[in-house]
């Protein structure tokens, strides 16, 4: 199965208080800087961060009973109540987890548990039940939207359950095509697993490397190659999972008409009906040949006409972008070109894989010339490949440098697709212009469908004081002018503690009852990930 029975941290490598590996943090650009008082005017630079040993946490509320009741079913040293562990597993990656972590006093889970198999997961939940301890299951702990928060609700402590031990390869059936996988395996690990037998998933969202094959699914995570690989949620075949009150194996077999699909009751639902610990999925040989190709288009629109016409053609590229004049713009400033940053257009990127390259990239390439736009050759795309795991980087060299940072997304129709996008960036200028800082709003198309797209925002603000408290006022009212124009609280990043307000909204109250009614048949006690995904409910 190749689980690792020895002590698994959440990732050695990535940072307590930032993105990804430490030795990859670097400054900012020269031409970015030159670029951002123009953006932004003056932004003053922020005080220091806290160094780890300066961080003070409560003390654990995990009772010796309880170290020695979870002891028994892990082992002692994977009961872990040290403050470096609980520090990084104190929250996810989105900047006002960042800018928590650059505190002194920082709230924390009372202790991690590390779980070898899934026996051992479904023997903890019992154990947090008869103990009233919470659980928040954590993989690679790079949710944006709090779904990693270490809320106790109405239990006496929290513990991490760190899924990293359940990692492997368990089973590939090569004829039929699909993999079974542990949980907590990486991305990278699920990838190199099977390339050693010439398959891959091919699922590449921009937490890959970090991200666990369990947390893809329960986010429901869409890969940068969603437009020839489909979503993560479409590669599943198969679930094992383990709830308080009881073991449940989903995936019989291709299709089937045996009542409603429960593996889409746990697909997306981060934790708080279940642990997931084994996925099934579809797998494919390894694309054998790749060939890249950037487009200009004199705007965002015309840019967007072009996606909507390959989608509705269908068999396109594997991966295909489109970034708006703004985002445009701060890319080319990245590699230097400050000149070509200052003028207008928006760009393309895509990526052919697998057979059929030539003619699929001309039918493609005849849709998006149709559309204004004009073939820019081979170099934006393949840069942007190279460094496509890279932009959280650049969101912490940004917050070094003082300049507030944070990304949000959604999705609509192509008939609604510019009035969502102005009804979004507006209210963004809007609510930091009332907090008395200048932005710049940058968009992309980052997946798209015959029917739609998503939209995925960033946005940079010149911020001097309490940062986490005017984003949480301005992505408030970003929320509702979601809702107002007709697009997903989340078209990717999941619900969390951060959206959960508004899904009732998207799914109406009677949504909101069917979501209840499981979570109190499977997790009674409500133990799992309290005050995540599902609204609070209203006091009578």
């Amino acid at each position: 199965m190749g689980q690792d029975n020895g002590r698994v941290d959440a990732d050695p490598s990535m940072r307590w208080n930032g993105w990804g590996d430490p030795a990859k943090a670097k400054d900012l650009p020269l031409a970015v800087r030159a670029l951002l008082p123009m953006l932004l005017g003056r932004v003053r630079k922020p005080r220091p961060a806290v160094e780890l040993a300066h961080v003070q946490l409560e003390p654990s509320r995990l009772t010796a009973e309880d170290h020695a009741a979870f002891s028994a079913v892990v082992g002692p040293a994977n009961v872990d109540d040290a403050p470096e562990s609980r520090i990084r597993h104190a929250g996810g990656r989105s900047t006002p987890d960042l800018l928590r972590r650059r505190e002194v006093h920082q709230d924390a889970p009372d202790a991690v548990l590390r779980p070898a198999h899934h026996d051992e997961v479904r023997a903890c939940l019992d154990i947090a039940v008869a103990r009233g301890v919470a659980v928040v299951p954590f993989g690679g702990g790079t949710s944006v939207v709090g779904a990693l928060d270490p809320e106790r609700g109405t239990h006496h402590a929290v513990v991490s359950l760190d899924l990293r031990r359940l990692s492997g390869l368990i089973r590939l059936d090569e004829i039929s095509g699909e993999a079974l996988l542990a949980a907590g395996t990486t991305g990278p690990e699920a990838e190199a697993s099977l390339s050693a037998r010439g398959f891959e998933l091919g699922h590449f969202p921009q937490s890959f490397r970090y991200a666990t094959i369990g947390g893809f699914a329960a986010a429901r995570s869409s890969g940068q190659n969603s437009a020839g690989n489909g979503r993560f949620d479409t590669m599943v075949t198969g679930l094992r999972v383990a709830t308080p009150t009881g073991d449940i194996e989903l995936g019989r077999s291709p299709g089937s008409a045996a009542g409603p699909d429960l593996i889409r009751v746990f697909l997306g639902s981060e934790g708080i009906f279940g642990v997931i610990t084994e996925v099934r999925v579809r797998v494919h040989p390894i694309p054998r040949d790749r060939v890249f190709e950037s487009w200009s288009f004199p705007d965002f629109a015309g840019g967007a006409e072009g996606l909507r016409r390959v989608a509705q053609q269908g068999d396109g590229p594997t991966v295909i972008r489109l970034s708006d004049e703004a985002e445009t713009a701060v890319s080319l400033a990245q590699v230097g070109k400050i000149g070509k940053a200052l003028a207008k257009g928006a760009s393309v990127v895509t990526v052919y894989e697998g057979p059929g390259i030539a003619e699929r990239r001309a039918r493609a390439g005849v849709q998006l010339a149709a559309a204004g736009g004009v073939s820019a050759g081979e170099g934006a795309a393949e840069e942007w490949l190279k460094g496509r795991f890279d932009g959280p980087y650049l969101r912490d060299s940004l917050l070094d440098a003082g300049v507030f940072c944070e990304t949000l997304e959604t999705a609509t129709t192509w008939s609604n697709l510019q009035t969502l996008r102005s009804a979004v960036e507006s209210t963004l200028k809007d609510g930091f212009g009332d907090a008395g800082a200048k932005s710049y709003v940058m968009c992309h198309v980052s997946h798209i469908y015959p029917t739609g797209a998503s939209l995925y925002f960033t946005v940079l603000a010149g911020l001097r004081s309490d940062p986490v408290g005017v984003w949480g006022a301005v992505k408030a009212r970003v929320n509702d002018a979601i809702i107002a124009s007709g697009g997903t609280i989340s078209h990717h990043h999941a619900v969390g503690r951060d959206h959960a307000p508004w899904l009732g909204h998207e799914i109406g109250e009677t949504g909101i009852r069917i979501l209840r009614a499981i979570k109190r048949e499977l997790d009674p006690s409500g133990i799992l990930n309290p005050g995540a995904v599902i609204p609070a409910e209203r006091a009578h």
